[in-house]
C-alpha cells in the first residue's frame, strides 16, 4: 500500500498515543536532551554578558558547541561497546545513564566556578558538558529510533522528545532567567544540575530496545573492535551502509540537512545579549518564553508532528524552511523599532513556532533515513551534518555584529544581522524543493 492510500491519522489517534509508557519515557528522555544544550551555548552568553564579557569572546566561546558537530567520531563506538561499568543496563540505556552523570557534574562545577573563575575554565567545563551531552543525544536518538515499531511510530516518539526537548529549553532559555535574576546564575545552574535525575529515571524506567537478527549476524560476524578491520568496520561501515542504500540522492540530501538550521544556529549565541542591550529585563524575557513562547512551541510540535504524518516528511520540512527565516529575520523588527511587550511577545511566538515546527520536520525526516545496526552512528552523521557549518559560523556572530557597530550602531548592527541570518536559510528551501520532486513523501 502507497502512502497515498494510507489512511492519514488524525489528531485524536495522536492523543490516544501520547498515553502510551513508550511516550512518557521518550518525553523524559527528551527534557534530559535539552537540558544541556542552552547551558553550554546561548544561556551560557546571557550568563557571560551579564559579567560584562565581550560580544567576540561571547562568540567565540559558543565553539564549545563543536562538540555536537564531532559526535560522529565515537558514535560508531557507541553502536558496537558497552558502557563502562554500567553495561548490564543494556547498550543503549547504560551510555544514557553514564552520560546524564557527567552532565550532571559538569553542570556543578560550572555552577562553582562561574565567569569569576576565568573564562578558560569554565569553558574547560563547557566543553565537559557539551560532549557529555552530544553523547546522551546520540545514544537517546538510537534508542528512540529502534524503540519505535513502525515509521508512523517515529513520527511519534519523535515528536514526543521534540516537546520534551523544548520544555527543557523554556527551563533553560526563560525559567533559569528568572531564577538568575533573584537566586544567581551559580545557584541556577546547580538547579539544573539535579533536574538532570528527571534523565536518569527515564533511564532506568526504559526498555533495552531489541536488536534485529541481521544486527546480532552482524555483531557476531564483526572483527574485534581493537584490530584494524574491527575499526574499519566499525567506522566506515555505517557510512557505506547509508551511501548504498540512498545512491546519489545522498549526497543532496546531506546538503540540504547542512543548511536546514543555518539561521537558528547563526542568530543563536546573539540573541540573548541582544535582549540585554536592548533593555529588556530577565523577568521580562523569561515570563514572555514561558507563556507565549512555551504555547506556540506546542503548537508548533503538535502542527508539525500531524504536517508530516499527512503531507509527508519532505512538504513539512518545506514548510520549516519558509518558517525559520521569516522568524529570524522578524528580530530586526525589534532593533528598529524597540522591544515593547506587544512586539516581544510576537516575535518570540513566531520564533517559538517556527523552530519547534522545524525541529520536528528535520528530526523525522533524518529518522527515516537510518538503518537498523547503524543507528547511533548513521544518525550521529546526519546531526552532525545538519550542526557542524552552523556551529562554526556562529562563532563570528559576536565579531560580525561588533563591525557592524561601527557604521550602524548597535541596533542598527543587530537589525541586518538578523536579516542576514535569516537569508542564508534561502539554500536549504532550494534544495527541499528539489528533494520533493523524486521522493514526493
Amino acid at each position: 500500500m502507497t502512502e497515498a492510500t494510507k489512511t492519514k491519522p488524525g489528531a485524536k489517534h495522536v492523543m490516544a498515543s501520547l498515553r502510551q509508557p513508550k511516550v512518557l519515557v521518550m518525553l523524559m528522555l527528551g527534557f534530559s536532551s535539552g537540558l544541556p544544550f542552552l547551558l553550554s551555548g546561548n544561556t551560557l552568553g546571557y550568563w557571560l554578558r551579564d559579567e560584562g564579557t565581550s560580544l567576540k569572546a561571547i562568540g567565540f566561546l559558543s565553539w564549545v558547541g563543536m562538540a555536537y558537530s564531532l559526535k560522529y567520531l565515537w558514535a560508531p563506538f557507541i553502536d558496537r561497546l558497552d558502557a563502562p561499568l554500567l553495561g548490564r543496563l543494556g547498550r543503549r540505556r547504560g551510555w544514557m545513564v553514564l552520560s546524564q552523570i557527567l552532565i550532571g557534574l559538569a553542570l556543578i562545577a560550572m555552577a562553582v566556578v562561574g565567569p569569576k573563575g576565568g573564562l578558560t575554565l569554565l569553558g574547560a567545563f563547557a566543553l565537559v558538558l557539551a560532549f557529555a551531552s552530544s553523547t546522551q543525544d546520540i545514544v537517546v536518538d538510537a534508542w528512540r529510533i529502534e524503540a519505535a515499531d513502525d515509521g508512523e511510530e517515529i513520527a511519534l516518539l519523535s515528536s514526543a522528545l521534540q516537546l520534551g526537548y523544548r520544555a527543557a529549553l523554556l527551563c533553560t532559555d526563560a525559567l533559569i532567567l528568572v531564577s538568575a535574576q533573584h537566586l544567581g546564575w551559580n545557584l541556577s545552574y546547580g538547579l539544573a544540575a539535579g533536574a538532570m535525575t528527571i534523565g536518569l529515571i527515564a533511564s532506568l524506567k526504559a526498555s533495552e530496545p531489541r536488536r534485529d537478527q541481521e544486527t546480532q549476524d552482524r555483531d557476531a560476524a564483526a572483527l574485534p573492535l581493537w584490530t584494524l578491520g574491527g575499526m574499519r568496520q566499525a567506522i566506515v561501515g555505517p557510512f557505506v551502509a547509508f551511501f548504498k542504500t540512498h545512491g546519489v540522492m545522498a549526497f543532496l540530501m546531506l546538503a540540504m540537512i547542512s543548511l536546514y538550521r543555518l539561521p537558528d544556529f547563526v542568530m543563536g549565541p546573539m540573541a540573548n545579549p541582544f535582549y540585554h542591550d536592548l533593555g529588556i529585563s530577565k523577568d521580562m524575557v523569561g515570563a514572555v518564553r514561558g507563556s507565549v513562547g512555551l504555547m506556540a512551541s506546542i503548537a508548533g510540535i503538535a502542527i508539525g508532528g500531524l504536517f508530516a504524518l499527512r503531507f509527508g516528511q519532505v512538504k513539512t520540512l518545506i514548510a520549516g524552511a519558509i518558517l525559520q527565516p521569516l522568524a529570524v529575520g522578524s528580530f530586526a523588527l525589534l532593533a528598529y523599532r524597540g522591544g515593547d511587550l506587544t512586539l516581544f511577545s510576537s516575535v518570540m511566538a513566531l520564533d517559538s513556532f517556527a523552530m519547534s515546527f522545524a525541529g520536528v520536520a528535520l528530526v523525522t525526516y533524518m529518522s527515516s533515513l537510518t538503518s537498523l545496526g547503524y543507528t547511533a552512528t548513521q544518525y550521529a552523521l546526519l546531526t552532525s551534518t545538519y550542526a557542524w557549518i552552523g556551529k562554526f559560523l556562529k562563532g563570528f556572530s559576536g565579531a560580525l555584529v561588533e563591525s557592524l557597530q561601527v557604521s550602524h550602531g548597535l541596533m542598527g548592527a543587530y537589525g541586518l544581522f538578523f536579516i542576514g541570518a535569516g537569508a542564508i536559510g534561502l539554500p536549504a528551501l532550494i534544495l527541499c524543493l528539489i528533494l520533493v520532486r523524486p521522493r514526493q513523501s
